[in-house]
């Protein structure tokens, strides 16, 4: 069986029966499993499209004629994946998104460690990829997939994602710049003035100019907006000062990416594959989770209903999730659970990813009805209060799960996801399939070359630094925002009927100006009011 090549980010066309390989149709298990593995597997005989997890393991013995399964339909039920480091999460995500890819549904991954991108290269055939692939009864070929490289802020190998401050939002930003919930609320209030007088919130440094303007020139206006105190708002100054001076400007601003990009398939129909290059900012893993919200919390506020779909619009792997919920706000957490819930029904599949279910707070876990756990370590009383625990949140099984989940070897997991019905699986221990990709980095200069060659890359990468907030306060120097509204506001109270005055507005820079950021906030709405930050005046 031939191997095909593929380019970074390239797009290859599927050979023959791919997509009977990656969906074929249930076969019956056996009749001559032993009843409990019978059993289990009799849950896993789907009929409709599905994606193949691997072989059933029952006392020891991997049975490679009961196959375990997730229904395409249910991916966007959410899930977990967990399990100790080494375990092979990363693989298993490898082994989902490409199956996925290959039945036309885009991915989002996001590469903490920088060995990701290797799913836009076909595998390398060796001994254990052929072994794994002989003891699960996996045809195995060779198969690169399409994908698309991003990096946070253009740091790394890779697209540069931004936001703009005002998208981004003050519950977000408060856990990034680690303010406590009274600052927090002042930092909503901040935003809130910002809209109100038009100034445009883009990059750190409008923020910065926006705060530094109410701490001293504008310190009259702080008794407009709720009762802001000037010791708060000169934490919130210092705050941004330090985090601008550690490097994190380059994060926020424009051109703002627009998560749309997420959603696309390739010309071959199967689903780009977006890989999100995280390692060149692990060691800020406060910033790089928080950013991984806010794309999410752009998607749900975009996607229309779609309710039950016959396949996810896109799958999105939360990778290192308990670094999202460290030192979060109860707004934080309200906001986040609720865009969880929500987003299911927009044709969005959340999967968290860390390395035990207690990780994640319990009114997330409870919606997250698809589990792949990995081994687990026992070597202290916490690793062994945390396999209890984890043990509790599966279902009754006929497996004695304390010791399976210890047990398990690299690439075998606990699964139980949900049925075609809605119902939970029987707990099935599985040996899992190997990737077909290749499962390690693909090489840097190889990268360059995809991201350069991307039709994305010349829309994102310069950095725009328009007219905004900062601009506006020190052209005016002393004058009041309440003045700059009339300036702005100035020119509709000419004559509607002179139409060269009103070619001539139209053209203006203030109202092209004007335009852009409309067009940037137009349906920020609602994700500002789930993450608690005030609507604008339109």
């Amino acid at each position: 069986m031939s191997e095909r090549r593929t380019a970074p980010g390239g797009v290859t066309g599927v050979p023959a029966g791919a997509a009977d390989r990656s969906m074929p149709e249930a076969k019956p298990a056996s009749a001559a499993l032993p009843q409990p593995a019978l059993e289990i597997a009799s849950g896993y005989a789907f009929t409709g499209p599905a994606l193949d997890l691997g072989a059933l393991l029952w006392d020891g013995v991997c049975l490679p004629d009961a196959q375990v399964r997730i229904p395409l339909p249910m991916l966007n039920r959410h899930g977990l994946v967990a399990g100790a480091t080494g375990t092979g999460k990363t693989k298993t995500l490898q082994l989902i998104a490409e199956q996925l890819s290959a039945q036309g549904v885009p991915v989002f991954l996001a590469d903490i460690k920088g060995d990701v991108s290797g799913i836009s290269a076909p595998g390398a055939r060796n001994e254990k990829v052929q072994a794994r692939a002989a003891d699960v009864h996996q045809e195995w070929v060779a198969t690169g997939f399409p994908a698309e490289f991003y990096a946070l802020g253009g740091i790394g190998h890779g697209i540069p994602v931004r936001a703009t401050v005002t998208s981004f939002g003050p519950v977000l930003l408060s856990k990034v710049l680690q303010l406590n919930q009274t600052q927090e609320q002042s930092l909503g209030l901040i935003f809130h003035y910002a809209d109100q007088k038009g100034l445009e919130l883009l990059d750190l440094k409008d923020l910065r100019a926006v705060v530094a303007f109410l701490t001293s020139d504008g310190k009259a206006e702080l008794k407009n907006i709720g009762g802001l105190s000037t010791a708060t708002a000169g934490v919130i100054l210092r705050s941004l000062t330090a985090f601008e001076a550690q490097g994190m400007a380059d994060f926020f601003g424009e051109p703002e990416f627009d998560t749309a990009e997420l959603l696309r398939t390739a010309s071959d129909g199967r689903g780009l594959v977006s890989v999100l290059e995280l390692a060149a900012v692990q060691d800020r893993p406060r910033l790089f989770s928080t950013f991984l919200m806010w794309l999410l919390a752009d998607l749900f506020h975009d996607l229309p209903e779609v309710g039950d779909a016959d396949k996810p619009k896109l799958v999105f792997f939360f990778d290192e999730a308990h670094l999202l919920f460290n030192g979060a706000s109860k707004a934080f957490l309200d906001a986040l659970t609720q865009t969880v819930r929500l987003i299911r029904s927009k044709g969005v599949g959340v999967f968290f990813v860390t390395q035990t279910p207690k990780d994640v707070p319990a009114d997330v876990l409870g919606q997250l009805g698809n589990r792949i756990q990995h081994a687990l370590r026992a070597f202290t009383p916490d690793d062994q209060k945390a396999l209890r625990a984890t043990v509790k949140t599966f279902p009754d099984s006929a497996y004695d799960l304390e010791e399976l989940l210890t047990g398990l070897g690299t690439g075998e997991a606990v699964v139980t996801v949900l049925s075609e019905k809605g119902a939970p699986t029987p707990v099935a221990a599985t040996r899992l399939r190997a990737p077909e990709s290749l499962m390690g980095p693909v090489e840097a200069a190889a990268l360059d070359t995809a991201v350069k060659a991307s039709a994305l890359y010349g829309r994102y990468a310069q950095a725009v630094d328009r007219e905004s907030a900062y601009e506006k306060l020190s052209a005016r120097g002393a004058k009041g925002p309440d003045e700059m509204a009339d300036e702005v506001k100035a020119p509709a109270r000419k004559p509607k009927d002179d139409p060269s005055v009103v070619e001539q507005v139209v053209g203006s820079g203030v109202f092209k100006s004007l335009a852009r950021s409309l067009g940037t906030q137009l349906g920020r709405e609602i994700t500002r009011s789930i993450f608690g930050t005030a609507r604008r005046r339109r």
